[in-house]
């Protein structure tokens, strides 16, 4: 009698263990396709710490320079010796050529505005130098931040005198997206504190990759309307919205379409 009252509750043991087993399988087939599929698929990217983001941003971003301070740069493009730029155009017209590049090790270099690159109504720019002995960090560049997602802004921005106040690092979030482009290119809004200089420098995101140029600070000193590239304005409500934010143009604006040629002059360290 004690055998037949065993029997089921031993069955029924054996049951919950299989049961259990193929639970665990399945938990962990279900977590290996999602990791496979994510990977296939380029959706599982890491998130660096703020301090990871600091560094980067440090390593890539450039001043701008003609006979004083102009503003910010990205360190965009290695080929050879020769680095790439990129800027505002608004940054480069603030002065006459020759323009120099400060790098982040603190060399200046003498630098030469290509003349092949056209980024049309959008306000971007690039300038080259050549550096034969040091090797430094070019950005990673990404696209289509959302509405929400952190982001971080570096550049230089001014003190007295015309003078840069050292490297500036703010945080924030893009609150604004615009289903058209302002003039200049400009169509990402976010929260960080953009002072004046910080212009043609690196917004990232939260995997330390640029996804837009600063170039437009909240508040502006003249309220004027905000006029998109085609030409038409906000109303009223939206213009309220444009004039409490920071302004980048994203990167699509600037994948090159045109070959950029290397210039032949040599650059000289100052």
């Amino acid at each position: 009698m004690k055998w037949h009252k065993l029997k089921p509750v031993t069955l029924a043991t054996g049951m919950l263990l299989v049961i259990c087993a193929s639970a665990v399988y399945l938990k962990y087939s279900a977590d290996t396709f999602s990791r496979n599929f994510e990977a296939k698929n380029n959706t599982y990217t890491k998130r660096l710490s703020v301090e990871q983001i600091r560094r980067t941003a440090k390593f890539i971003t450039v001043k701008v320079m003609s006979k004083e301070f102009l503003g910010s740069g990205i360190l965009l493009k290695k080929q050879d010796s020769i680095y790439t730029v990129l800027t505002n155009a608004h940054v480069l017209r603030a002065d006459d050529p020759p323009y120099r590049i400060q790098t982040p090790d603190g060399r200046i270099w003498s630098a030469n505005l290509p003349k092949n690159v056209k980024f049309g109504t959008n306000d971007l720019a690039i300038l080259q130098f050549r550096s034969s002995d040091r090797n430094y960090t070019v950005a990673s560049i990404a696209f289509n931040p959302a509405i929400g997602d952190d982001v971080f802004a570096a550049g230089f921005p001014y003190a007295d005198e015309g003078k840069d106040k050292g490297f500036t690092f703010t945080t924030g979030k893009i609150t604004l997206k615009l289903p058209k482009a302002l003039e200049g290119g400009y169509q990402i809004g976010y929260t960080n504190d953009i002072q004046k200089g910080m212009s043609g420098g690196p917004l990232l995101n939260h995997q330390g990759e640029v996804v837009g140029v600063n170039g437009m600070h909240a508040y502006p000193l003249w309220d004027v309307p905000s006029v998109f590239s085609d030409g038409s304005a906000a109303d009223q409500k939206l213009h309220e919205q444009i004039v409490r934010l920071s302004w980048a143009v994203p990167t699509e604006k600037f994948s090159f379409r045109t070959k950029i040629t290397l210039f032949s002059n040599e650059s000289q360290k100052n």
